[in-house]
């Protein structure tokens, strides 16, 4: 059984097990998380939660990913700049999905 849920504004699928990387949450290493905002879980779709529906992980540890370089560039304006980015992430194992 999978289910897909929303959190940071993005949408995950997961399965119980799964390692997933989310957006920082404010949440402490070794904790326990819930997310309620469910839109499928097993045979059971929402409009647009499933009632009674979470999807239950604990945070394994926070990070930040890999840096991306954003470059800017006019031509003929003699305009360069160069700009680094590494997001925020948690990592949460999926412990138990209640449909």
């Amino acid at each position: 059984m999978y289910a897909i849920f929303v959190t940071g504004g993005k949408q995950y699928r997961a399965t119980v097990g799964d390692a997933i990387y989310v957006e920082k949450l404010e949440v402490e290493a070794e904790q326990e998380v819930v997310f309620d905002q469910v839109l499928l879980a097993g045979d059971k779709v929402g409009q647009p939660y499933v009632e009674g529906a979470k999807v239950i992980g604990v945070v394994e540890k926070h990070g930040k990913g890999k840096k991306i370089v954003v470059y800017h560039y006019n031509s003929k304006k003699n305009y360069h700049k160069k700009q680094g980015h590494r997001q925020a992430y948690t990592k949460v194992v999926i412990k138990e999905i209640v449909a």
